[in-house]
């Protein structure tokens, strides 16, 4: 490899302007085109006949002056005639491939910082259930269990995506995008509401069902500030700016307490007029509903209750005239589901 004290030429400059401009060390770049080269040279060696084994030592030097390249085995020179031409291609090659990982290495670096924000992205194409989405500098992936279920996604639709995490694989790190995690509802009351974002409001408690239906609970400990209708807005506009971002899922903004038992009480709603009874070590709730709103309080296939159960941490027990509801598909579905809520800012 050439020293540092080389003399500034043309190949020079070019080398060390492409290096400071990519942040990259002209050393790494040399050693990368001496390396490439080497490889170059095996594989010409063995389409013309000679096939130098594994162990044999072979050692490329790239001209300080004029980017040409010689190779030696144990210190011969054995350089074909016209192998500059092979060489000069080989280190565009390198230099070109270095740029890209430089480039890709500075993307996701700053990708990397905004993990757990709202992205914007454009549908590029479908990798059978997976959405491949172009974020401007790259690309992120949908994975199928991230994606809002039912929802008809086409390509060139600009969307809001949650960045979810940015992963290591055998292709390098890969940008997970979400529409379905429950941070995604966060993050977007996080962009329609100031007050949670400068504080005054928190969203403490989320349940979703995506694509369907959310519940969150909400808190103020600031005087005089409405956490619920901070987040719902004037006239609705904005937890419906929300919900049209959702594709129309319902969403349901209960106010935080405590006080598990009104707790209960208000992840149950729209059913009112229920007699809640807790036990806090057994983590289970027993509701007593008036018959005309038993169906509200269970929901279309136990859905109301399940999303309840799953946002206060209990496991809910419907009672209606004095008997408890048999419904095995609730009982089911009503597993307690911690979903921790992430900073909002």
């Amino acid at each position: 490899m050439a020293s540092n004290n080389q003399p500034r030429t043309e190949f020079n400059q070019a080398l060390k302007a492409i290096a400071m401009e990519r942040g990259l060390d002209p050393n790494v770049i040399l050693e990368a085109i001496e390396q490439a080269i080497i490889a170059a040279f095996r594989r010409d060696a063995k389409e013309a006949g000679t096939e130098y084994p594994e162990e044999t030592v072979i050692t490329a030097q790239i001209d300080s002056l004029d980017g040409g390249a010689k190779v030696f085995i144990d210190g011969k020179d054995v350089t074909p005639p016209g192998f500059g031409r092979i060489a000069a291609q080989t280190a565009k090659q390198v230099i070109h491939q270095k740029i890209r990982e430089a480039e890709r290495g500075s993307v996701m670096e700053e990708y990397m910082g905004k993990v757990g924000s709202l992205v914007s992205g454009i549908v590029l194409r479908f990798d059978g259930s997976n959405v491949k989405v172009d974020l401007g500098r790259t690309e992120g992936i949908m994975p199928a269990e991230e994606r809002i279920p039912q929802e008809r996604l086409t390509q060139g639709q600009r969307l809001t995506f949650l960045l979810k995490d940015i992963k290591e694989t055998i292709k390098g790190k890969e940008i997970i995008l979400s529409r379905a995690d429950p941070q995604f509802v966060v993050k977007l009351f996080a962009r329609e509401v100031p007050e949670i974002n400068s504080g005054s409001v928190e969203i403490k408690l989320i349940s979703r069902e995506a694509g369907v239906r959310t519940k969150i609970a909400v808190f103020s400990s600031q005087s005089g500030v409405d956490p619920v209708g901070s987040c719902v807005g004037q006239k609705g506009v904005r937890v419906q700016a929300v919900t049209n971002e959702l594709g129309g899922e319902r969403v349901d903004v209960i106010p935080y307490t405590e006080d598990v038992a009104e707790l209960v009480k208000l992840a149950l709603g729209p059913a009112e007029n229920l007699e809640v009874k807790v036990v806090k070590k057994d983590k289970t709730a027993s509701v007593k509903a008036p018959e005309d709103q038993l169906s509200l309080a269970i929901g279309k296939d136990g859905q109301n209750v399940r999303l309840a159960s799953k946002l206060v941490g209990y496991k809910i027990e419907i009672v209606g005239d004095g008997s408890i509801i048999e419904d095995k598909t609730i009982e089911e579905k009503t597993g307690v589901e911690e979903v921790v809520v992430e900073d909002t800012k």
